[in-house]
């Protein structure tokens, strides 16, 4: 799942901000309900008949929205209130806008130390000197979010839209939509949730402090700043969930325990603490400090960790005991007041599709009957024989396994350039408390260099190992980023997140990687396709909770239906779905815009049609709303093709 925060730079599954939670968690309990072709057949037909869904009447019918996490609801505000143009039009429309939009990143970025670390490695590059040591604050007041995006709505006007190239237009169209979607958002920030389940501020800021990277002296100082302005970042985090309670908006008690269980469990750790030896680690790599600066180094860290971080976590464990039985919901966002609206705000920014709610259900039934269909069409194979052939495919090897999907994915995706990859590990101790994977976004001028993390615990066979690395790594996340980051684009569009683009095509690429294991093709297809229903299973529930309001043992009984009985599955399966709304619709209804798109792109090319052609055009057009990469991904092939002929 990628997303990006001001300062968090991740991508995942899942994410939140940490994490590649999906079906794969649940997959030990379900994704080895392959269907009997008779069973498939059942549910096949109640699906054309949209029987499957178990409908309840709304609570209220209500209004809610969002794209900006609370946590950054001070993103874009410094650089938007910028006035826009400068200078005169000596350079022509795109270098004046191409000033704009780099005076709004450099801004941006230099919000704080994190933000400015995790994009770029040479700031000075940029003319940027330095940025606060700071992670920022959490606020709910959306007038300054108001009042930049207009400002910056009116700055885009000075410009002549129709004069600028393709990738400026580009550029513009995304903007425009950020900033629409940003100032909709503004009123509801109090809708989200920080301390998400999935990935909330609980459990990603211990690895982005783990993988903040020491270049020189100078980020080692910042480093232990940071440290030290945890206290107040989550001060101001704890203000804000105390303005949800006041608003009847806090999280339910479930959830509740478990955030306080995560910050126990980081808590636990104690003097084995992986903040204490990835700070060693990385400060032994420092030629310039001597053995002494090494140890005091070491010794300060300890200190900042005992007397700033543990305290932190202690101080959000208790506030969280506090508030606790203040929130007045447990069930979906439907039952809380403009809840229903803001679903749907939240399910357009989260897919980056224009389509309702009923158009997503309707989708995503239609692709449940495609796959059940070509699940019954293959003859010749058991399900037991599937599985078994998947559980011990003799690939339990991370990096022999990213190696093999290098190579293997060449014919149908385009070339990329030459990457360095690290695989760490989960720490035992969070195992329980992190995602299945997640991959670490590199900063923008430093692409080379990239880091996915592997859970363990939770890779239970080789076919799940596999297919998780295709989404972290190759033709997923990783080759996504690096082949967009060598198109050149424009800086700007690093701030932006479009979880909808991103984990869509971690997932289609997760879906392709079936068919480059040792299994048989009718193997692959059967198992590839069972895991989209699953995935769209959850899709299905996730919409069905919060937008037909769902109850759990409403919940339980549309997985019922589909042979998942185990009731404590399914309550942690509401659980989750509850505390991080639309999360897996931006995998499913993401992966499926892919596959439309793939369509669109076949019936205009006809005999001409080449996968690695198309997936070059969506990679191109890179991050952003479906409606802005179907238009671009044909306008850029065709300003491609028309250059290629002018240099012939």
């Amino acid at each position: 799942m990628r997303k990006r925060q001001k300062g968090f730079r991740l991508s995942c599954y899942g994410k939140g901000y940490i994490g590649k939670e999906r079906f794969i968690e649940y997959d030990k309990d379900i994704s080895g309900v392959l269907m009997s072709f008779s069973f498939v057949r059942y549910i096949k037909s109640t699906t054309e008949n949209n029987c499957i869904l178990i409908k309840k009447e709304l609570h209220s019918a209500v209004r809610g929205r969002r794209l900006l996490r609370a946590g950054a609801a001070a993103f874009l505000i410094p650089a938007l209130l910028l006035s826009g143009c400068r200078g005169g039009n000596a350079g022509g429309e795109d270098e004046r806008f191409r000033e704009y939009t780099r005076e709004v990143f450099c801004q941006e970025i230099s919000s704080d130390v994190v933000s400015l670390h995790y994009t770029l490695k040479e700031p000075e590059r940029f003319g940027i000197s330095g940025a606060p040591a700071v992670f920022g604050e959490f606020s709910a007041d959306s007038t300054q979010i108001k009042a930049a995006c207009e400002n910056m709505a009116t700055a885009l006007t000075g410009f002549s839209y129709n004069d600028l190239s393709i990738q400026n237009r580009l550029t513009y169209d995304i903007l425009e939509y950020y900033l629409e979607a940003a100032e909709e958002s503004a009123d509801y920030l109090l809708y989200e949730e920080p301390l998400g389940l999935v990935s909330g501020v609980q459990t990603q800021l211990p690895v982005i402090l783990s993988e903040y990277q020491f270049y020189d002296r100078e980020d080692v100082e910042e480093y232990l700043q940071l440290m030290q302005s945890t206290p107040d970042y989550i001060d101001s985090l704890i203000r804000f969930e105390r303005e949800k309670s006041e608003a009847g908006l806090f999280m339910a008690d479930y959830a509740a325990d478990t955030v306080i269980g995560q910050c126990s469990a980081f808590l636990a750790m104690g003097d084995g603490n992986y903040l204490y030896s990835t700070f060693a680690d990385r400060i032994a790599g420092l030629e310039e400090l001597t053995e002494k600066e090494k140890s005091d180094y070491i010794e300060d860290n300890a200190l900042m960790m005992e007397d700033y971080v543990y305290p932190a976590y202690q101080t959000l464990m208790a506030a969280v005991e506090e508030l606790k039985g203040t929130g007045q919901n447990d069930k979906g966002l439907c039952c809380l007041p403009e809840g229903t609206e803001y679903y749907e705000m939240l399910v357009r920014q989260s897919t980056g599709t224009d389509q309702t709610v009923r158009e997503l259900e309707d989708l995503t039934r239609r692709q449940i009957v495609e796959d059940l269909e070509s699940m019954e069409s293959i003859v010749g194979i058991t399900r037991g024989e599937a599985q078994e052939t998947a559980a011990s495919m003799g690939k339990s090897d991370a990096e022999l396994i990213l190696s093999e999907l290098q190579t293997g994915i060449s014919a149908a995706f385009p070339e990329y350039p030459e990457t360095e990859l690290e695989v760490k590990y989960v720490p035992e101790a969070m195992e329980e408390h992190l995602s299945p994977a997640f991959y670490m976004i590199p900063a923008i001028d430093n692409t080379q260099e990239n880091v996915i993390y592997i859970n363990q615990s939770q890779m239970g066979d080789d076919l799940t190992l596999f297919t998780t690395l295709a989404h972290e790594g190759f033709p997923g996340h990783l080759y996504q980023t690096v082949f967009f980051e060598a198109t050149d684009p424009d800086p700007v569009r690093s701030l932006f997140s479009f979880g909808g683009y991103v984990e869509g095509w971690a997932t289609y690429a997760e879906m392709c990687s079936y068919y480059l294991t040792p299994l048989s093709k009718e193997q692959a297809a059967l198992l590839q396709k069972n895991s989209s229903i699953i995935l769209a299973l959850y899709a299905l529930a996730d919409m069905g909770i919060h937008y037909e309001g769902w109850s759990r043992m409403d919940t339980v009984a549309f997985f019922s239906n589909y042979g998942i009985t185990d009731a404590d599955t399914v309550e942690r399966i509401y659980e989750l779905i509850i505390g991080s709304p639309a999360n897996y619709l931006k995998y499913y209804i993401g992966y499926v815009q892919f596959l439309e798109l793939k369509k669109d792109w076949a019936r205009e090319k006809k005999e001409d049609f080449s996968q690695k052609e198309f997936h070059e055009a969506v990679l191109t057009v890179g991050p952003a709303p479906f409606e802005l990469v179907e238009k671009y991904m044909w306008d850029i092939a065709e300003n491609d093709s028309e250059t290629d002929r002018e240099e012939e």
